[in-house]
């Protein structure tokens, strides 16, 4: 069965379009081994199983990601399917 948003082919593109055009994933570069969901169907318990996809990004230029302070998704933030994100840069 095929998901929307998690096909090998979006996946694919998400690196191609931005990653490999010089944009940063400052989440990822923050926390390279922490899975860090962003959103969570409302069918199924979803969040309450933790059963959830990332969409939600900061993506920066190369040129300034060594600005990035910190990158934070803030799961236990409710009211909605999706979840807040955040992005600390020091200029």
């Amino acid at each position: 069965m095929r998901s929307a948003g998690f096909t090998i082919e979006e996946r694919q593109s998400f690196e191609t379009n931005f990653l490999n055009k010089g944009f940063v994933d400052t989440f990822r570069k923050q926390h390279p081994g922490v899975v860090g969901y962003t959103y969570w169907g409302y069918r199924h318990g979803a969040r309450k199983t933790n059963k959830g996809w990332r969409l939600d990004y900061f993506l920066v230029s190369e040129s300034i990601a060594d600005k990035v302070h910190d990158s934070y998704i803030l799961p236990d933030v409710t009211g909605s399917d999706h979840c807040p994100v955040g992005l600390i840069l020091k200029l």
